[in-house]
């Protein structure tokens, strides 16, 4: 028993919680149901160092790496190779769609009905504003990351650049990213019952009979993310990467345990972040600095949601989906998914605009997004995966390059 309680074990004592959590939402709906506020917390004590975190884990990736050169050639590797994963992972999950047709056959009785707000679309001019916030401050109070992330970097170069006078500043933010990770390993070992009481409330909230109503399409989009998971992001890891199969499995089993609990990858990025690093082997300058950036822009979840529900609404209204518009929807789904926020249910209104976008019908957006927590499991482990496989590719080829300058 001392044994499981030890900090390296968390992850055991997260699967038990999980187990927990399900048996509590199919024993006990009301409690679940009452108790959902714990899970609440928890997620909100993540939230709440998000932005921090990210700050000082991209500040300390680029001020630890210690020439431009190097951040230069490692932010072009990472952005590069994003863009070909969402590719490659729209093609993979439009072949998973072609082949079940998630849309043929499909009904809906006594459809659900989403209480929400549903945004309008999203352009790139949206996105490429979104950048670039006139007050920092407000846009850090306000959990926007795209513009944190852009300034953390921008200052993280500055610190670089000015060399020796930025030391102090170097120093302090080493000591203030030890802090920030220290509270977070505090938060985290919340973990269990936090987990246990976020399951058990979407066990007792969809129960098995939401798999009845749209049971098809959510089988197409979790086929989709697994084929994506294993052709896309396991076989490269492996081959160009050079991760041992087992001990890439486990690690990405350590992640997917918290992906599908808090349905954030940016509540992920801590145990991320430990897991590159840790388990695989990553070297933290490449870790601090790819992973966030990846958190915010690298999407491939994004790719297998849009391509599924594209295909689902084709069908389930009759509708042809000729080549060109295929094309044109993975690009602007490239686009789009750049504004995703890291946080649980955020993929709703990207689903929507990207729909209204094409001109297609947004009234099965309803009824998905009532069971939208079941397949955000999916769709925000692919994310996480998307940006670990990315991180062992690069640290691979930096590993490399420093050989060959060596």
């Amino acid at each position: 028993m001392e044994i499981l309680f030890k900090k390296e074990n968390l992850f055991i004592r997260i699967a038990i919680g999980f187990a927990i959590g399900v048996i509590l939402g199919f024993a006990a709906p009301g409690f679940s149901i009452a108790t959902k506020v714990v899970g609440e917390i928890y997620l909100n004590l993540i939230k709440m160092l998000v932005i921090p975190v990210l700050v000082c884990a991209v500040l300390s990736g680029i001020t630890g790496s210690g020439n431009i050169s190097g951040l230069r050639r490692i932010g072009l590797k990472a952005i590069g190779l994003y863009v070909i994963m969402f590719l490659a992972s729209f093609a993979v999950s439009f072949g998973v769609a072609s082949l079940i047709r998630p849309g043929s056959g499909i009904s809906f009785e006594n459809p659900p009905v989403y209480e929400g707000e549903v945004g309008g679309p999203v352009s790139f001019s949206d996105v490429l504003r979104g950048f670039f916030p006139d007050n920092i401050i407000e846009a850090m109070s306000a959990n926007n990351i795209l513009p944190t992330l852009l300034f953390s970097v921008i200052l993280g170069i500055a610190i670089v650049a000015i060399g020796d006078k930025g030391r102090p500043v170097k120093e302090f933010i080493d000591s203030l990213t030890e802090a920030m990770f220290y509270v977070l390993s505090m938060i985290m070992e919340t973990s269990p019952i936090g987990v246990m009481s976020l399951i058990a409330y979407s066990v007792a909230e969809f129960g098995a009979g939401v798999f009845m109503a749209i049971g098809k399409y959510m089988l197409c989009c979790w086929l989709a993310c697994i084929a994506v998971f294993f052709i896309v992001f396991f076989l490269p890891s492996v081959t160009i990467g050079g991760a041992d199969p087992k001990t890439y499995l486990r690690a990405s089993g350590k992640i997917a345990l918290m992906t599908m609990s808090t349905t954030s990858s940016a509540a992920t990025l801590p145990t991320t972040l430990k897991v590159s690093t840790e388990d695989l082997g990553v070297p933290e300058y490449i870790a601090n600095f790819t992973l966030p950036l990846g958190c915010t822009i690298n999407m491939c979840g994004g790719a297998c949601s849009f391509c599924c529900l594209a295909v689902f609404v084709n069908e389930f209204y009759g509708l042809g989906m000729p080549l060109s518009r295929f094309v044109m929807m993975a690009v602007v789904a490239t686009l789009i998914n750049m504004a995703a926020p890291g946080i649980p249910g955020g993929g709703i209104v990207l689903m929507t605009s990207f729909l209204t976008i094409f001109g297609l019908p947004v009234d099965l957006i309803g009824p998905i997004a009532a069971f939208y927590r079941l397949l955000d499991m999916a769709f925000t482990t692919i994310n996480v995966s998307g940006d670990v496989a990315a991180n062992l590719i690069i640290a691979k080829t930096e590993s490399k390059v420093i050989e060959s300058l060596g």
